[in-house]
């Protein structure tokens, strides 16, 4: 019997220090990284002078997407944009230009957050001037005719009304502006 357990003691220990060494691989592996490249976030494609135009249902253009360098990065599936400038088209309606240092692209397309230098300009009508609107962060959404910002903002609006506010949504579809907080404005009647 003696001999018996002298010969099961190393089996047993051998067993239970490969299990020990298994655990501690698995382990192991789980928490380092991939040296696979799969975790750089390097681009796979750079396009400069990039334009991209979306139409509507009728063929008519919505809007025009133009930026002097734009890069994808297929990890996050984001897409970056230097000197952006967005313009939307709409029938019977005023052309809008939003420009900024640079955007940022969802995956889908559905949202632009433009950013640094954010202007936007709406043409002048028969009945309004050209407005102006100045901020930091702007989130445009094209296929909703929306644009929204938590940042302070700069409204100029020819020929002499200006308004200070922080936090707007700009409806295009509906031509409003909701000013969120902090509502500052400069109203001179124009002289006719």
């Amino acid at each position: 019997m003696l001999n018996r357990t002298s010969i099961l003691f190393p089996l047993i220990l051998a067993g239970l220090m490969a299990l020990i060494t298994f655990w501690i691989n698995k382990t192991v592996e789980q928490q380092g990284q991939k040296i696979d490249g799969s975790n750089r976030h390097d681009p796979d494609y750079i396009i400069e002078n990039f334009i991209t135009k979306q139409t509507n249902e009728a063929g008519y253009l919505h809007y025009i997407l133009v930026a002097d360098k734009m890069t994808h990065y297929p990890d996050d599936d984001s897409t970056i944009l230097q000197q952006p400038q967005f313009t939307q088209y709409s029938a019977d309606k005023p052309y809008t230009k939003v420009t900024g240092n640079r955007a940022n692209v969802s995956s889908n397309g559905e949202e632009i957050e433009i950013q640094k230098k954010v202007v936007v300009i709406r043409e002048a009508t028969v009945d309004q001037g050209e407005m102006r609107l100045f901020t930091d962060k702007l989130m445009l959404f094209p296929n909703q005719d929306l644009a929204k910002t938590d940042s302070p903002v700069v409204i100029k609006q020819a020929p002499k009304t200006v308004i200070h506010a922080t936090g707007m949504v700009y409806d295009k579809r509906n031509k409003t502006i909701h000013l969120l907080n902090k509502v500052n404005a400069h109203y001179e009647k124009p002289i006719r």
